[in-house]
């Protein structure tokens, strides 16, 4: 799996950073099986592999407030800073909140090289979203985050996988958003709103049209 204890500690790095991604497939590329982090879909072209994307869209407000909260807990810095004051980082607003899954799906191979990955600022428009759309109908899998469980035993039984019990990482403190900041993250991710409303009706239409998994 990529990435494991061979590369690096700093798991930042690791699971963002594209050309780190490509440096360890350099070395690692025979023994890689899975590749696992916040890349671009794009990412696949770089590497010279098959691969089998799957992916897990999440409702995007519930996205911004975990990312919120996940931020407050792993960083000292954070820890004492309101949910708003996060959120109006730029870096992090523009590099990992706004609009991101529509970023993750539909921004180029080449283009996503300036900032290494997902943390290219890129413009947000529709031409993106539709993008992103057909790129989220060409995963060989996806699922939502709502039914996190039923996507994988269903990818487990079409693969013929043993996943194991579920593990749970990252979890963070409840803390609820003010009805403000609420307002302001739909408005300001209204494309990957769009994104995952699409996702949605897609991933609902194939299980009505044909509900066995093994498909």
């Amino acid at each position: 799996m990529y990435p494991n204890a061979s590369d690096g500690r700093d798991k930042r790095i690791s699971v963002i950073s594209v050309q780190h991604l490509l440096q360890r497939w350099q070395e690692r590329a025979q023994e890689i099986r899975l590749v696992a982090g916040h890349f671009p879909l794009s990412t696949i072209e770089l590497l010279d592999a098959d691969f089998v994307t799957l992916s897990i869209l999440r409702p995007p407000v519930e996205r911004t407030v975990s990312y919120l909260r996940h931020q407050k807990r792993i960083n000292r810095d954070d820890r004492e800073l309101s949910l708003e004051t996060i959120y109006d980082d730029p870096f992090r607003f523009n590099g990992l909140i706004r609009n991101h899954m529509v970023r993750m799906f539909s921004i180029g191979a080449e283009e996503m090289m300036a900032g290494d990955g997902v943390l290219t600022d890129v413009g947000d428009s529709l031409v993106r979203l539709e993008r992103a759309k057909e790129a989220v109908a060409g995963l060989d899998a996806f699922g939502l985050q709502p039914r996190f469980e039923e996507f994988w035993d269903e990818f487990a039984a079409r693969h013929g996988l043993v996943v194991g019990e579920p593990v749970h990482s990252n979890a963070s403190e409840p803390e609820d958003a003010s009805p403000a900041l609420i307002a302001r993250i739909e408005e300001d991710n209204a494309l990957d709103i769009a994104l995952y409303e699409f996702a949605e009706r897609v991933y609902l239409d194939r299980r009505a049209n044909d509900p066995d998994p093994a498909n």
